[in-house]
């Protein structure tokens, strides 16, 4: 087994997940691309209806979530069994599409289908750290979540043949792990990554199922060093169509939606324009509340959006 924390081949535990995802806004702002790789796919009604049935092996549960962003827009979230799964410490293959890290850059073949209307979504995906972050941190009280920022600072290059798109940017990248389903420990969650001039931060709030609370944030610096910050004050922008909040931290308050480009009845992530350590930055936010993924009412709507598949 490879020693680096992030490798593909880590173990996942049972019940738990591991999540390797990338988000990136193209130079002239007209595109946007998230690829999220799941090992349990903890935002799958499948997974949380086999936690219910006492299954709790997430490789059987294991997804390729990609979306763009801008004209044309597309959403891909199959969910597959273990038999779809191929991993080393370098390479991580789920269906049809890959990652591949080759010590200084992430490689993404995307080979994926649409929902809810089929269509094929193709392409390449290149994500170039500036560096890679070592340091992780713990979510919870109990140890059970884990996050690492791998790549705060990233240039992304898009080539995707279905649909036709050619475009750069800046990127980001990290991973997050668990050994227990994400809402039995969390209540909600706000994360936001803003690239500065000379460094990135990124802002982590969670309220825990306790009622505790934990408030990260970061700088993030070219050479790959993460440093704590004093955190912002809190603020808020205008609610999603689901009339999910959207609460962060600013400097003065000054904080804005551009774009909403998730809108999800638990789950929105947006590109909004914030200000923090002094200087104006276009960021990605995402906003998670864990209480109204829990009802059945939403599990009952989840599968047109993520289909299940055998292979």
């Amino acid at each position: 087994m490879n020693d680096r924390p992030w490798s593909f081949d880590q173990p996942v535990a049972s019940r738990g997940y591991r999540w390797w995802y990338v988000d990136a806004l193209s130079e002239d702002g007209a595109h946007g691309i998230t690829i999220i790789a799941f090992i349990g796919t903890v935002f799958s009604p499948w997974f949380a209806w086999a936690h219910r049935r006492g299954e709790v092996d997430p490789a059987e549960h294991c997804c390729m979530n990609v979306a763009l962003y801008g004209s044309p827009k597309r959403w891909a979230m199959t969910d597959r069994r273990a038999t779809a799964l191929k991993r080393d410490a370098d390479n991580l293959a789920i269906g049809p599409s890959t990652l591949h890290w080759d010590g200084t850059a992430l490689t993404i073949g995307i080979e994926e289908r649409t929902a809810p209307v089929p269509s094929r979504l193709a392409g390449r995906v290149r994500v170039i750290p500036d560096a890679v972050s070592t340091r992780g941190f713990v979510l919870d009280g109990a140890g059970r979540h884990r996050w690492q920022p791998i790549a705060a600072r990233a240039r992304v290059e898009v080539t995707m043949t279905h649909p036709a798109l050619r475009w750069s940017g800046p990127a980001y990248f990290d991973t997050n792990t668990g050994t227990a389903p994400l809402e039995e420990d969390f209540a909600e969650w706000d994360w936001c990554r803003a690239p500065m001039r000379d460094e990135t931060v990124v802002l982590y709030n969670a309220t825990r199922r306790d009622n505790s609370h934990q408030s990260l944030a970061l700088r993030v610096k070219r050479d790959g060093a993460v440093e704590d910050m004093e955190p912002p004050p809190p603020a808020r922008m205008a609610p999603t169509l689901w009339r999910l909040p959207r609460p962060t931290r600013a400097d003065g308050g000054k904080v804005e939606a551009v774009r909403t480009l998730v809108d999800a009845p638990f789950y929105s992530r947006s590109e909004i324009r914030t200000h923090l350590l002094g200087q104006e930055s276009t960021a990605v936010h995402e906003y998670l509340n864990l209480r109204r993924f829990r009802s059945p009412i939403l599990y009952s709507m989840l599968p047109f959006r993520v289909p299940r598949t055998l292979r």
